[in-house]
């Protein structure tokens, strides 16, 4: 794979780690899952065959947080395999125990930078969908270069879909939605699947934070782009 050099500029993290206390059943979840469960960050492609056993249409999902709604839509699509990406360590517990007690064989969890691991490790075209559900607005204006989907993340995103893969993000902060729609619109390997939001899927779950977020009379919106037929 040829990584090109505006893969590999100085950005500023979409995240800062502040990782809390873990339960101890997160711990556990850590502990024992891991090895199980979870893919060692790597600058190298991942053989996603060779990890799932098999050839399946993959989905990529980033920020999973407590890991409900990853394990929720895996557990409802056996015929997909996903890999989740969260930096905080509890979430990632609290995903690899639902792994384990839903006996889920159709999931992985990457503990690391989703920027470095859609780079390093996912090949161009490897991936039927994308998830980015309810990534951190970064509400003030100054802290607006932290959000994770400005236009080079996008544009990597969209060389790691196939032909008719999917690109889905979802947010309660209307001023994000509109930024996420206007830098989604400007890329050129995708198009818009609606004139601007998607409805919400049935098959994405309300999540408990999304729950609080129209509880506080946020509006929710979901957006859903394809990745444009090659000739």
């Amino acid at each position: 794979m040829t990584v090109t050099g505006a893969e590999h500029t100085p950005r500023i993290r979409s995240f800062v780690l502040r990782q809390g206390r873990m339960s101890k059943a997160q711990q556990r979840g850590l502990q024992d899952g891991m090895p199980r469960w979870g893919l060692p960050y790597a600058t190298k492609i991942a053989d996603l065959d060779a990890i799932f056993a098999r050839c399946a249409p993959r989905i990529l999902e980033i920020g999973c947080g407590m890991g409900e709604t990853t394990a929720h839509i895996a557990a409802a699509q056996p015929e997909h395999d996903f890999i989740g990406i969260e930096v905080h360590g509890p979430g990632v517990g609290a995903l690899l125990k639902e792994i384990d007690q839903r006996e889920l064989q159709n999931l992985r969890v990457i503990q690391h930078d989703a920027v470095e691991v859609v780079r390093d490790m996912i090949a161009p075209g490897a991936l039927a969908g994308v998830h980015v559900f309810f990534p951190d607005p970064w509400p003030k204006k100054r802290h607006h270069k932290r959000r994770l989907l400005q236009p080079p993340f996008v544009a990597m995103l969209a060389q790691r879909l196939q032909a008719g893969g999917y690109l889905h993000c979802a947010t309660d902060w209307m001023e994000y939605a509109e930024h996420m729609l206007e830098v989604l619109s400007a890329e050129p390997l995708l198009c818009n699947c609606s004139a601007d939001y998607a409805a919400r899927p049935p098959w994405r779950p309300q999540t408990k934070f999304e729950q609080r977020g129209l509880r506080l009379g946020h509006e929710v919106r979901d957006l859903l782009f394809r990745r444009r037929e090659t000739s």
